[in-house]
């Protein structure tokens, strides 16, 4: 009878489900906040230097984590083809993450020094030069465009704000390191760090 009643009562329904909903949530988040794992960084993991940082806003812009995610699932048929699992440690610094679920091209998130820089540069300017059945599309103006050096140290300073640790000398230098660099060479540069500290090949 008391299940008629509240099947009845959209309105204590909707206040039941909202508190049930409410429960799950907590039980599954809060011991996150707390978890070390979860807000320490591996052994190894620094903030991404200034040519890497840039590569990584040209991947958000051009929209690669649209089709790339980065983080491998702790399956048999994942790590088997990709390398270690992804583990939270190692994004610590990212801001915003990267993860993503959507996978038309294969995942990236242990794709650092498994090409050269030749073969990526190849690959960005027309995939289907290196991989015929790709379906990628090809990114030649990153070879013409220049890095926007004066913003580089604009953007750690900004990161620093919401606790990655850049030192007062990256962000200083941020704009000579980058200085007349291509995005083509930024880009590279991202791709070739992306999860080496925990890759392991099979």
């Amino acid at each position: 009878m008391r299940h008629e009643a509240i099947e009845k009562n959209i309105g204590l329904m909707i206040i039941l489900i909202i508190v049930a909903l409410s429960f799950g949530t907590l039980v599954e988040l809060v011991p996150l906040l707390f978890a070390k794992e979860t807000h320490e960084p591996i052994a190894g993991l620094k903030p991404l230097p200034a040519l890497e940082l840039e590569g990584r806003d040209i991947y958000i812009r051009e929209g690669c984590n649209t089709c790339h995610s980065q983080m491998i699932r702790p399956l048999r048929a994942e790590t088997e083809r990709y390398g270690h699992y992804s583990v939270a440690g190692e994004f610590v610094y990212d801001h915003p993450f990267l993860w993503g679920s959507k996978r038309t091209g294969p995942d990236l998130a242990r794709v650092g020094k498994r090409y050269s820089d030749d073969w990526h540069r190849a690959h960005l300017n027309n995939p289907r030069d290196v991989v015929p059945e790709s379906n990628m599309p090809a990114f030649p103006w990153l070879f013409e465009d220049e890095i926007n050096a004066e913003m580089t140290g604009k953007k750690m300073t900004a990161l620093r704000r919401v606790g990655v640790p850049y030192t007062d000398a990256d962000i200083e230098g941020a704009a000579a390191a980058v200085a007349g660099k291509k995005e083509i060479d930024a880009l590279v540069a991202y791709l070739q760090q992306l999860g080496t500290l925990l890759q392991t090949r099979r």
